[in-house]
């Protein structure tokens, strides 16, 4: 019994043990592994959420680029969203830490340019320490711990672009500086040739030209002027006979305010007021007028007459252009009266030139010189002779009109060309040089030529024959080049000058060039199609096309080596009076002495070396310099001869030089520079 009792205690015991073991697994296994299975579940769940969260993100993340794209796009230039888009490729998405630590390429980083976005590195925010730290924490976290590193390769190609940017942008900066000198040295080159009394004294870097709205009153006032005129007539037109007073009224105090002001500078003071008042009036006329198609009407008639008085105007200033060019001026006119006057208050006996036997001289240079203006002839002649090497050789033939004759022996008995011989004639006292002789006089004489030099309302008045419309073609000292065998019979060779030359060499060696029996030695002006013979001389007519080239080549008078030997043996004289005879009613040529010049010495002509004779001083502002200081002879062909004032003044130094300004006679007629 007691054994049993001992059995059963036994297995109590036994059973308690087991049980107590089991509970301790089970405890065991709660408190250790449920807590790893939740924390591995749950880890697994956090990396494929992560996944789908970062997959919707940028997802969210491309859609917002591209919305980001569009917006640049439209606020940038295509170089710009370049250079972001190469940057990127480089170095990453552009981000604030990027540009707070100035990794910006070369195109970026312009001169006092501040990339820190308004704080520097030094000084950042605690907000944004905390989002850089926060920042490079995740990426630490993300990245394993370790920041991602640049290969060494990646970094050098890095290095070799931005080398390849900045050599790039230095070639294009110096190409950039060397254009711009370049230009800027071209612009200095064209001004120097820019003659401001030709062009007028304009500038672009002038105060009143710095505004592009400056005189906006004066033109505003004009347009409504225009308008003015406009709701006039259409007033007028409607009976609107208040509204027509009204605006009549503020016309004439507009234009009264005009007057003659080119600026708002010149408006007075009331000039606003005139403006605020014209504005209310128009628009009342506006409201009570306007009709598009009368307003058209009025402006395009108003057009028409502006027009037709614009050519008018301009014909008339065309003609007054080559009146003026070919008129003496006030104080050259003053010295011939005075000269005249004093040359006959002298005695027979002191009005003779010394050294008269060298007059027919053969063996000497004699030159050949028409004019009536004294002081081009002074010119002509003190050039000629401070260049000659041996003046004691040299012979001048001035020829001038009766009305001169005076004057010009007045000056060189007064002022004589040191040891050179000179003679002055008068061309009235030619008695064999009459209308019975001459075309050209006879011509003259006739009602027709009256009538197209004197009536002002002639049908072909207009500006394409004002040019031949001018005195000087009414003077035989123009045609007299023409007969010079008969003016100096007993020479051989002489050298025909104009008045509007200098001479700048010796001249002598023009006497022994061989002219090649030819008659008249003179320098070639053709270019590649103009100044040939087509210029001057009506090919239309079948005596023209029949006997001369239209490409042959034009020459120059100015200067010219004629052999008077060969001109008899020619008879250079009857050819040209012959070819004037045919022209009497102007349809071979307009008038002029080159044209028939041009005919008469066809083929006759030998071409002298452009060094001898450089002409257009008179009308071309861009010749160049040293052809000008190379040459021989000077011309001022053109309008624009050097004592007007229409004048170049960049060419008028080689003229002034030959005259002395200091003499008594040129200050009382105010001659000066």
């Amino acid at each position: 019994m007691a054994l049993k009792r001992g059995l059963s205690g036994v297995n109590r015991i036994r059973g308690s043990s087991g049980g107590s073991r089991s509970a301790l697994v089970l405890l065991i296994f709660f408190c250790v592994f449920s807590p790893l299975v939740f924390f591995v579940g749950r880890g697994v769940y956090i990396d494929s959420s992560n996944d789908y969260s970062s997959a919707s993100v940028k997802q969210n993340l491309d859609w917002r680029e591209r919305l980001a794209m569009q917006s640049v796009r439209s606020l940038f230039s295509k170089e710009v969203l370049d250079v972001i888009s190469t940057s990127t490729a480089d170095l990453g998405p552009l981000s604030l830490d990027s540009f707070k630590k100035k990794n910006l390429p070369a195109s970026w980083r312009g001169a006092g340019v501040d990339t820190s976005l308004g704080y520097s590195e030094n000084q950042t925010t605690p907000d944004v320490k905390s989002n850089i730290l926060n920042e490079k924490r995740d990426s630490t976290s993300k990245d394993g711990g370790h920041q991602k590193v640049e290969t060494p390769a990646k970094l050098h190609r890095r290095q070799l672009r931005e080398k390849r940017r900045e050599m790039r942008a230095n070639e294009l900066v110096q190409h950039n500086d060397d254009t711009i000198l370049k230009l800027e040295n071209a612009a200095i080159e064209r001004s120097k040739s820019v003659d401001s009394a030709v062009l007028g004294k304009y500038s672009i870097w002038r105060r009143e030209n710095e505004n592009d709205n400056s005189d906006s009153n004066i033109r505003l006032m004009r347009d409504q002027v225009i308008m003015a005129r406009v709701y006039s007539g259409i007033a007028k037109l409607k009976n609107k006979n208040d509204l027509l007073q009204e605006l009549q009224a503020r016309l004439k105090d507009s234009q009264r305010v005009l007057g003659e002001s080119t600026s708002d500078a010149d408006l007075p003071r009331s000039a606003h007021e005139k403006l605020r008042a014209m504005g209310q009036v128009l628009a009342k006329a506006k409201m009570q007028l306007y009709d598009c198609k009368l307003v058209t009407g009025k402006l395009r008639a108003m057009l028409q007459t502006a027009d037709e008085q614009v050519r008018s105007l301009k014909k008339q200033s065309t003609f007054l252009a080559q009146l003026a060019a070919k008129t003496i001026p006030n104080p050259i006119h003053c010295l011939s009266m005075r000269l005249t006057i004093d040359y006959y208050l002298l005695s027979p006996e002191k009005r003779k030139f010394p050294r008269s036997e060298n007059l027919e001289n053969p063996n000497l240079y004699h030159y050949a010189l028409f004019s009536d203006n004294v002081l081009a002839a002074s010119v002509v002649v003190n050039s000629t002779i401070m260049n000659a090497k041996d003046p004691s050789k040299h012979v001048f033939h001035l020829v001038t009109d009766k009305l001169n004759f005076g004057a010009m022996n007045m000056w060189f008995l007064l002022n004589p060309p040191g040891k050179a011989t000179i003679h002055v004639e008068n061309v009235d006292e030619f008695k064999w040089l009459n209308s019975s002789y001459c075309p050209v006089l006879r011509q003259l004489e006739s009602a027709a030529m009256r009538e197209y030099y004197f009536k002002a309302d002639h049908p072909t008045s207009g500006s394409s024959n004002l040019k031949y419309r001018n005195p000087k073609y009414l003077s035989m000292l123009n045609h007299l080049r023409f007969y010079l065998p008969e003016v100096y019979p007993k020479l051989n060779k002489i050298l025909f000058l104009d008045d509007d030359i200098i001479v700048q060499k010796d001249l002598t060696p023009l006497w022994e060039v061989n002219l090649n029996g030819k008659v008249n030695g003179a320098v070639e002006t053709c270019g590649e199609s103009f100044h040939r013979f087509d210029k001057y001389l009506n090919f239309s007519n079948p005596h023209i096309a029949r006997n001369f080239n239209p490409n042959a080549c034009g020459w120059a008078y100015g200067m010219n080596m004629f052999d008077l030997k060969e001109w008899k043996k020619r008879d250079i004289t009857g050819i040209y009076h012959k070819w004037q005879n045919m022209n009497e009613n102007r349809t071979l040529w307009k008038l002029g002495t080159l044209p028939p010049g041009l005919i008469t010495f066809y083929g006759l002509t030998h071409p002298l070396n452009k060094g001898w004779h450089v002409l257009g001083l008179g009308y071309n502002p861009s010749i160049d310099k040293k052809d000008i200081e190379n040459a021989a002879v000077v011309h001022y062909n053109g309008n624009m001869k050097p004592w007007l004032e229409l004048a170049m003044s960049k060419y008028r130094p080689y003229w002034t030089k030959y005259i002395k300004f200091d003499h008594p006679y040129l200050r009382r007629c105010n001659l000066h520079e």
